[in-house]
């Protein structure tokens, strides 16, 4: 999770560089963009997700992912995403995740 758009999509870029060598496949999903791609990327399916809480939670809530299988949350600037009025957000997404998680 990130903050915002443009530092999500500077995740992005980076992790595909080490996605690709491994056969990995990464997306981001943030507001600014259509759906629509975003939903493609998703069900042509990943194995990273870089995400901004807004989108991601408007994603669970359409049904659109579900985080049944993820392993692992990371969160950059996660103050920042408080500061910012994204704490219901990040914490739909947090009550999402499997126990286990």
């Amino acid at each position: 999770l990130a903050p915002t758009r443009e530092l999500a999509q500077q995740i992005e870029a980076e992790t595909a560089k080490f996605c690709a060598p491994l056969g990995y496949r990464c997306t981001s999903i943030v507001g600014g963009h259509a759906m629509a791609e975003q939903t493609d990327a998703l069900r042509h399916g990943c194995h990273v997700v870089i995400a901004t809480p807004g989108r991601l939670r408007d994603c669970l809530d359409r049904r659109v992912l579900v985080l049944n299988q993820c392993t692992y949350v990371v969160m950059d600037e996660a103050d920042r995403m408080i500061d910012m009025g994204f704490e219901p957000d990040v914490t739909a997404i947090l009550n999402a995740l499997p126990a286990t998680t």
